[in-house]
This record gives C-alpha cells, sequence and structure tokens, in this order.
C-alpha cells in the first residue's frame, strides 16, 4: 500500500516538473522573442527648449518595439550631440530628425528660420503688442496707419498690409515666459516673415504706425480689405452676432447685408396729380330749352 502510495506521488511530481519545464522554456522563448524585437532609441531625459544644443547629459537609452518605433529616431545619444531643438522637447520623449535642425546649425534664433523667410524686430507697446498677449508662436495680422498724401495732409489710411504672420521671439525669449510680468514687459517683437515682406514692414514702420493683430491658431485664411479713412470711419458699421470662442467661420451665424439709413431725414416729396385736359363745349336751344353738348 505505502508502495503504491509513492509511487503515485512520484508520477504527480514528474508530471508537474515536466509542465514547468515546458512553461518556462516557452516563457523563455517569447521573452528572447520579444527582446528581439526591440529598438533602442534615445528620448530625453530633462526638458529641451527650443533653439538649444542638446548634450549627452539630457538624453537616455530606452527600449521600443520595432513596429511603435517613431521615423527618424536615434540609436546612439553621441548623433544627437551638437544637434539643436527647433521645438520644445519634453522629458521622457523620442527625438527624432523632424525635431531637430540641420547638422551644423548654430544655437539661438536662427535654428527656428525657415529655408526662404527672414526674422525682423519690430518695436511695440502696450497696445500694439495686445497687452502682452503676443508670445512667441503666436499668428498675427500687421495694420499700419499712414498718411498716403505725406505729412500734414490730414487724411491718414489704416490698412492691413500683412497677414498670418508667425512671431517667433517676443523681447529676447524664443519661448513662451513662464512669469507673466515678463510677457507683458515685452517692448519689441520678432516676426517670420519673406523677403518681400520684410521691405513692406520696414517700409511701413518707418512711414506709419504700426497694429498688431492677433488671429486664431486655426484661421489660415485670406482677407482682402480696401482699408479705412476718415470718410468710411464716420459711415459707421453694422451690428454682427458674436460668435462662439474657438467657432469655425461656417459655424458663425450670418447676417444680411441692410440699406444704411441716412442721419438726416428729408420730406416725402408727392407727384401732382393729374389734370384732366378740357373739352370743347356747344350750347344747344331747342324750343324752350338749353343744354351744353361736349365734343371730344
Amino acid at each position: 500500500m505505502r508502495n503504491k502510495r509513492f509511487f503515485i506521488v512520484l508520477v504527480g511530481a514528474l508530471i508537474f516538473g515536466v509542465l514547468a519545464a515546458v512553461s518556462v522554456s516557452k516563457y523563455l522563448s517569447s521573452a528572447q522573442a520579444y527582446t528581439k524585437n526591440l529598438n533602442n532609441i534615445a528620448v530625453a531625459k530633462v526638458t529641451i527648449p527650443i533653439g538649444s544644443k542638446i548634450v549627452a547629459e539630457q538624453l537616455m537609452m530606452v527600449q521600443f518595439p520595432k513596429e511603435s518605433t517613431p521615423d527618424g529616431a536615434f540609436d546612439s545619444p553621441e548623433k544627437l550631440a551638437g544637434r539643436v531643438a527647433v521645438v520644445n522637447i519634453a522629458a521622457r520623449e523620442p527625438i527624432t530628425e523632424s525635431r531637430l535642425a540641420a547638422e551644423g546649425t548654430a544655437a539661438g534664433l536662427s535654428a527656428i528660420i525657415p529655408e526662404g523667410y527672414r526674422a525682423m524686430t519690430v518695436k511695440v507697446d502696450d497696445a500694439a503688442g495686445i497687452s502682452g498677449f503676443i508670445m512667441p508662436g503666436t499668428l498675427v495680422d500687421v495694420v499700419v496707419t499712414i498718411d498716403p498724401e505725406g505729412i500734414g495732409s490730414q487724411n491718414p489710411i489704416s490698412k492691413i498690409v500683412l497677414q498670418n504672420i508667425k512671431v517667433l521671439a517676443s523681447g529676447q525669449n524664443i519661448d513662451k515666459p513662464k512669469d507673466e510680468r515678463e510677457a507683458n514687459s515685452v517692448k519689441a517683437v520678432t516676426l517670420q516673415v519673406t523677403p518681400e515682406q520684410a521691405e513692406k514692414l520696414a517700409l511701413a514702420s518707418s512711414e506709419g504706425k504700426l497694429q498688431l493683430v492677433m488671429r486664431s491658431q486655426i484661421d489660415q485664411g485670406d482677407e482682402q480689405t480696401k482699408g479705412v479713412n476718415k470718410r468710411n470711419l464716420l459711415n459707421g458699421d453694422q451690428a454682427m452676432p458674436v460668435p462662439e470662442p474657438g467657432s469655425l467661420k461656417s459655424e458663425q451665424p450670418k447676417t444680411e447685408a441692410k440699406p444704411r439709413r441716412s442721419s438726416v431725414s428729408k420730406p416725402a416729396v408727392t407727384a401732382p396729380a393729374p389734370q384732366p385736359t378740357p373739352r370743347t363745349q356747344v350750347e344747344m336751344i331747342e324750343g324752350a330749352k338749353k343744354r351744353n353738348v361736349e365734343f371730344p
């Protein structure tokens, strides 16, 4: 009886041993296959600000599945040393070629200027700079108030001369300031313009007064205006419904144009009634009776 029990226990132990060996073998095989499917890529260890040069201390290597590895990722931190970031790179974020300036680019503002564009700085005050809300990355239109007939003509015109212009820097900061008081103290902004736009901006700043008009990040449309002078200004404007914040133009309520009313009321003039054409009359006497006969 004891031998039979011992034999049963021995067989059970052998079965469980075989199952355990098979399970461990499968686990090791799957783990090895998973390891082979991983890539080592460089990610940011800390936040890397826009326009700054990357150093080795800011990087670390992590493993990513091959099917999830971002395009343009780097497999060695040495390949990233000395490169300049053109966007803000957050901690634990993979660093790819699209987030970097071309090799050999110096750090600073020049690194974030696209090919074919220029950076131009204009002076602003609290009014022109929209009370400190103009920060890097903001899109603005440039309005100039200028006297086209020369000094002393007293006939200025206000006109949008540049549209959808990106702000590269506010003051000496190419990133959004963390301190709100620092944003309000900015006295100049740097705009990203083409060479032709730079010529317009230079003439507008020297001949007239500039005003920056902030626009929505989703609004990339082109609005052609005729400009406004004193005569147009005194014509007034029509009341328009206020759209919801962030709404698209297609979602905004539309208004029908109504004829403008003159500020001076004029009395109504009525046309005179036409007078009847007189007819020829002849007096006829028939015995003791008299009557008038009309002829057409």
